[in-house]
C-alpha cells in the first residue's frame, strides 16, 4: 500500500495533534518527522524550520476560527458575541494556540478578512470608523477567544503558595485579598488562571453593552 504523499496540509494536521496532546514543547521538526514517516529535512520543503512551523500553526487556527458556523441574523452584539464565543471553543480545543498566535512577528494573512468582517458588521450597525477602531482596540485578544492573563500564580507546591500569599497580604493586602478570592481551578472551560468562560463572557458583555450606549449616542 503506497504512502499518502507529504503535503503541507498534512505535516500542519499531524503537528496540531501533536501539540494538542503532547503540549507545544514537545512538538519539534524530528518529532513531527516521525508522526508523519518522512526524514527531517523533507519537512523543510513545506514548513522551513520552527519558526515556520508555527506560522503554520496560527495559520491553521486561524482557519478553524474562520470555519465556526454563524447563526444568521441578530443584531450586531449577537453577531460578535457568537463569533467571539466560537472562536474561544477553537483555543479551548488547542490551549496552546493563544501563545502561538500572541509570539507570530507577522499577522496570518487569514486574520485580516477576519477583522475585516468584524469592522463589517459594526460599520453595518451604524459605527464611525473612528469607533470602530476603538472598538477593535477594546475587544483585543478576546475577538480571537482568549484575554491574556494579567498574572498567574507562581508555583503549584500548596506550603510554598501560601507562604507567598502570607507575604504578599503584608505588602498589598488588597490585592492579596482579590486573589485568594479569586484562586479557581483549570477546568474544561478555561484557559487559564483568570480565563474562564464566566470571565471571558463577563467581559465581552461590559464590552458590548458599552460600545452599544456609545453607537447609539447615550
Amino acid at each position: 500500500m503506497s504512502r499518502e504523499p507529504l503535503s503541507r496540509e498534512r505535516a500542519l494536521a499531524a503537528a496540531v495533534a501533536i501539540a494538542d496532546v503532547e503540549g507545544l514543547k514537545a512538538l519539534t521538526m524530528r518529532r513531527l518527522a516521525a508522526a508523519v514517516e518522512v526524514e527531517a529535512m523533507s519537512l523543510y520543503y513545506h514548513l522551513p524550520g520552527k519558526e515556520g512551523l508555527l506560522d503554520g500553526l496560527a495559520s491553521s487556527v486561524v482557519a478553524e476560527i474562520l470555519a465556526a458556523p454563524r447563526s444568521p441574523g441578530g443584531d450586531w452584539r449577537s453577531q460578535l458575541r457568537e463569533r467571539f464565543l466560537a472562536a474561544r471553543e477553537v483555543m479551548l480545543l488547542h490551549p496552546w494556540a493563544p501563545a502561538v498566535l500572541g509570539s507570530r512577528p507577522a499577522i496570518p494573512p487569514a486574520l485580516f478578512g477576519y477583522y475585516d468582517e468584524i469592522v463589517g458588521t459594526l460599520t453595518a450597525a451604524g459605527f464611525t470608523p473612528h469607533l470602530a477602531h476603538r472598538a477593535l482596540h477594546a475587544f483585543g485578544t478576546m475577538a480571537l477567544g482568549f484575554v491574556q492573563e494579567l498574572f498567574t500564580p507562581g508555583t503549584t507546591d500548596t506550603g510554598a503558595a501560601e507562604a507567598e500569599m502570607a507575604e504578599m497580604a503584608a505588602a498589598v493586602p488588597h490585592l492579596t485579598a482579590m486573589m485568594d478570592a479569586e484562586v479557581h481551578a483549570a477546568d474544561a472551560d478555561s484557559l487559564g488562571w483568570c480565563d474562564t468562560r464566566a470571565e471571558f463572557e463577563f467581559t465581552l458583555d461590559l464590552l458590548l453593552d458599552g460600545l452599544e450606549r456609545h453607537r447609539a449616542g447615550i
